[in-house]
């Protein structure tokens, strides 16, 4: 699926990474624990997450996620935007709660991200 799906999906609105709406996801990982993200992510994907700080980017980054949807209308700090544009991570920002967003992603196709 393409990152530019999952905004229409959901509606999104893009925050950052417009040129990376082409990009292929094949799996998606909602959590607001960045060490549960850390101990589970296991391919390139989609962070669906509530948290909003900069160690969300900087996980993201660590990890090789290549977009983050920002659940239930938080957005993220300028900080974060820029942190993310440095990366090269898309930030897609959705009024839908965490676990609307990832039915709808895993109905429109895309797995679940964990190992085990």
């Amino acid at each position: 699926m393409r990152i530019s799906e999952i905004r229409d999906l959901l509606g999104a609105e893009v925050m950052t990474g417009e040129e990376a709406l082409d990009r292929e996801v094949l799996s998606a990982f909602c959590c607001d624990m960045m060490s549960d993200v850390l101990a589970y992510v296991k391919d390139q994907g989609v962070l669906v997450t509530g948290l909003v700080n900069p160690q969300v980017i900087r996980t993201a980054n660590m990890m090789d996620i290549v977009c983050i949807v920002f659940v239930r209308g938080k957005a993220p700090t300028e900080e974060m935007i820029e942190l993310a544009k440095e990366f090269d991570i898309a930030v897609l920002l959705t009024e839908k709660r965490a676990f609307d967003t990832s039915g709808i992603l895993y109905m429109a196709g895309l797995s679940r991200n964990i190992e085990g």
